[in-house]
């Protein structure tokens, strides 16, 4: 049960930051400076790239534990 309960609120989480990056994107679409535009282009980006990652690693887990196969 802790273990579900982990998980669940890992990939919470890592939506939440999902959908931070997100906002952030079209933010950075609204900014008149290059510079700083290309900085929140990226550091958002960035966001993106490693919460969405880690959000299919957590669904990916609950969903072979669901199946009741091994863990890696």
């Amino acid at each position: 049960m802790l273990w579900w309960v982990r998980f669940i609120l890992l990939a919470a989480v890592a939506g939440f930051f999902l959908e931070f990056g997100i906002e952030e994107m079209v933010r950075a679409y609204q900014l008149r400076h290059p510079g700083v535009f290309l900085a929140s282009f990226f550091s958002s980006s960035f966001i993106i790239l490693i919460s969405g990652t880690l959000l299919v690693g957590f669904i990916w887990k609950m969903i072979l534990r669901g199946k009741g196969k091994k863990e890696f």
